[in-house]
């Protein structure tokens, strides 16, 4: 784990850093993808390479958009029809502007003139007409599944001119827009879209329109891609809308956080992907860039399953909500970087609101909830009922590094209390099979997600429209039903955010989901000659506009 380098001795600790780098250094030079020193200098030339812990499982493009890991690969090689920043901000890009019905229901996209993907083919109309299906419905038969918050709504899309596509909603769609900046919602060739899965799996057959295209990889080793130079229709938001700058970028494979780092160290590779939150502070005192970028979406905490006991009492939830002491985990596994939960949704999403008085760490109350719900101490210190123990299991998320830590902490907090807390850690392939949103072994399904608009939310907690049914609820919580179908239905953000903040109390007051923190799933680490990434809304590192110095 991620976290045990941290504890080290100082001198134990450098030791490792000089073994590891030349390691590291030794599994760069093996696939023969070392850094080439910019002869040119800034602006233009250089090649990076850019350490990650996984690259996946598959390369179907509606499968792997939306992964931690494939997603910094389709981020350079496709475009999306707009772009959003950081702060939820939305603006032009393949669509040069739009144009929505008062009810939120049509919508009209103007398209940028002479945008090709990588094979030649135009991106227009008819293209995105093409995507915008296959987001919504995939070739399930194929397996080749719908892009998840893609809007259920849609209905239809048509070409009007080659420049022009109108799409229509069964029902008001407010975050239509917005959605277009997800990950998932990558622009791709309709040749590509065509191909059965099999091709499509074939990363060196899939054209996006991205300034860079796919020159080399290798399955579960690296990926390397060099830059296009006929690219000239970047957003304009980040300040640049030609070729890219850096000639490649080589995505290598090292599984192990402290080689990633070391080789960053060494100047073996220029960017390293999820160090320890620990090691932060030392590397930014040594002079390496660190970014901690939120994204939009949910805080990482707990989604409880309603359906099993004790969870399906209100004041145990309840009682969970108030027993974690939220500041502590940031005291203890990370750093001033990260952000306290103020809400289920974090606090850099339009539309969210500060609830931290429902996150208030206050064991006394805790105790005092389960007692009322007949929950007494027993043999040392443990709560029980009717002859049961009051036990919690926590399945740490592989996805996360710091995960397994942050659950012993959280274990010690409710002990105190009187739960009995087992935690379980699997690998990424095992947690998916067998943890689930309200899988009959699951009491808390340890959850986080991006997003870009938060009217996608309600549908994602609830099973309308083949949502997610996080808590386990399926249609019985009419007033969660209610929110859910009025922020649907609203044609306006005016309308639209007062029952966002309904939704957001309501949740926390029910103890459906149990935050921990602000979310930072993707840390970076990179040298201090490369400059001028951008961060998207989703937390990806673009180094569409990077430099690479002497």
């Amino acid at each position: 784990m991620t976290e045990r380098f941290s504890s080290l001795s100082l001198s134990r600790r450098h030791l490792l850093i000089t073994t590891s780098a030349l390691a590291a250094a030794a599994l760069v030079a093996m696939v023969d993808i070392t850094p080439v020193q910019s002869a040119g200098g800034p602006p233009n030339g250089g090649d990076i390479t850019f350490l990650i812990d996984s690259l996946g499982s598959t390369w179907i493009p509606n499968n792997s958009s939306i992964s931690s890991f494939q997603g910094h690969i389709w981020g350079h090689v496709t475009d999306k029809l707009v772009y959003v920043d950081a702060d939820g901000k939305v603006s032009p890009w393949i669509a040069e502007s739009w144009e929505q019905s008062s009810d939120a229901t049509r919508f009209t996209l103007h398209l940028k003139k002479g945008v090709t993907f990588s094979d030649g083919t135009a991106l227009d109309a008819s293209a995105v007409v093409t995507n915008l299906d296959i987001w919504y419905a995939g070739r399930k038969s194929e397996g080749i599944n719908p892009v998840g918050l893609f809007p259920k709504t849609y209905e239809r899309a048509e070409a009007v001119d080659a420049t022009t596509v109108k799409v229509f909603f069964k029902a008001p769609t407010l975050g239509f827009i917005p959605t277009l900046g997800y990950h998932g919602s990558i622009l791709i060739s309709p040749k590509t879209i065509a191909q059965p899965a099999t091709q499509q799996a074939d990363l060196s057959k899939t054209a996006g329109s991205g300034p860079y295209v796919v020159v080399s990889w290798k399955e579960g080793d690296f990926v390397k891609l060099v830059k296009r130079k006929d690219y000239n229709w970047g957003p304009a938001a980040v300040g640049h809308t030609g070729p890219a700058y850096l000639d490649s970028i080589t995505y290598k494979i090292v599984s192990e956080p402290s080689l990633r780092v070391a080789a960053v160290q060494s100047g073996q590779a220029d960017v390293a992907y999820s160090p320890s939150p620990q090691e932060l502070k030392s590397l930014k005192d040594a002079g390496f860039t660190t970014a901690t970028p939120r994204y939009l979406g949910f805080v990482n905490g707990l989604a409880i399953n309603t359906k099993l006991e004790p969870y399906n009492d209100l004041k145990v939830r309840q009682a969970l909500q108030a027993g974690i002491d939220r500041k502590e985990i940031i005291d203890t596994i990370y750093t001033p970087d990260w952000k306290l939960a103020t809400s289920f949704i974090q606090s850099n999403v339009p539309g969210a609101t500060d609830h931290s008085d429902l996150l208030a760490y206050n064991p006394g109350k805790a105790e005092k909830l389960l007692e009322e719900a007949g929950w007494t101490k027993g043999a040392g210190g443990i709560r029980a009922k009717d002859g049961k123990q009051l036990t919690l299991t926590l399945y740490s998320n592989p996805y996360l590094a710091t995960a397994k830590s942050i659950d012993e902490l959280i274990a010690q907090q409710l002990g105190k209390i009187g739960w009995k807390v087992t935690i379980r850690a699997y690998d990424v392939v095992t947690f998916g099979e067998k943890v689930r949103f309200g899988g009959p072994t699951v009491p808390a399904y340890e959850v986080t997600r991006s997003f870009i608009d938060a009217g996608t939310v309600a549908s994602i907690l609830t099973d309308a429209n083949n949502g997610e049914n996080w808590f386990n609820l399926g249609g019985s919580d009419k007033k969660l039903n209610e929110l859910r179908d009025r922020i649907a239905g609203a044609a306006s953000t005016e309308i639209r955010d007062p029952l966002l903040d309904q939704l957001q109390t309501y949740v926390l007051e029910q103890g459906y989901f149990i935050p921990r923190t602000q979310i930072v799933q993707r840390i970076y680490v990179q040298s201090p000659r490369l400059k001028g990434e951008v961060y998207n809304g989703i937390a990806y590192a673009s180094y569409y506009t990077a430099t690479k110095g002497e």
